[in-house]
């Protein structure tokens, strides 16, 4: 594997896998059990950070405090709804997914995922897009200090792979992803599969936003360095 080609760190949810979404519903699910009043949107737009920032700054804007106790079973509760509705198979890749990965491998480019998810959610996205953790680096929340929008899980991936960091492009769909691309010296590259836009994107740090996987794979020429 040559090291001077571009390196591909890629987020996993809403980035190479349709379920941020379910996300939502699952996070929506687990605060309704517990009788926390919090709309739709407001935990869609938290998506992509770690669950416990995330919960952190939805308790934080609704004035509720919460237990230790309380907050490990909300994180539990929608771990468990999550795999309820990735188990009725509502997780799919996104368009090109596959085919994405499947042309960085045959052309050599090192890539590796780096999800804020913990592996007790990341596994049924990793099932869905035909990805084995023990062939292919895969850092998730359980194996890093912090998780976005701090850049650890990308460092901590690109470290994985044996490159540079300063020589990767990090692939998200949140803005999160793009902070954390920034904080760790990378090049941030946005997809709108998770529900930002474009303005949102780039602002935060996009240097090229793309539909989906598969917009960028059709483009990949624009943004893939090779020896």
């Amino acid at each position: 594997m040559s090291l001077d080609k571009t390196a591909f760190l890629f987020d996993l949810d809403g980035t190479l896998v349709d379920s941020v979404y379910q996300h939502v519903l699952a996070w929506k699910e687990s605060l309704d059990a517990e009788g926390v009043p919090i709309s739709v949107w407001r935990i869609h737009r938290r998506i992509g950070m770690s669950g416990g920032l995330f919960l952190n700054m939805l308790l934080r804007e609704t004035g509720i405090a919460m237990s230790e106790e309380t907050l490990l079973r909300l994180r539990h509760n929608h771990a468990a709804a999550y795999g309820r509705l990735a188990a009725a198979d509502a997780v799919r890749p996104l368009p090109g997914a596959r085919e994405l990965l499947d042309f960085l491998t045959a052309n050599k480019f090192p890539w590796a995922i780096a999800t804020s998810g913990r592996m007790e959610t990341a596994r049924h996205n990793l099932t869905a897009l035909g990805v084995d953790p023990s062939k292919i680096p895969v850092v998730t929340r359980d194996q890093v200090r912090h998780a976005k929008p701090d850049p650890d899980l990308f460092i901590a991936a690109a470290a994985r792979l044996g490159v540079d960091i300063r020589n990767a492009l990090v692939i998200g769909d949140s803005v999160w992803d793009m902070l954390a691309a920034q904080r760790a010296r990378a090049l941030g590259v946005g997809l709108l599969s998770g529900g930002y836009g474009v303005a949102e994107l780039q602002q935060a740090g996009a240097f090229r936003v793309y539909e989906d996987p598969a917009d960028m794979l059709r483009n990949i020429d624009e943004i893939a360095s090779r020896d």
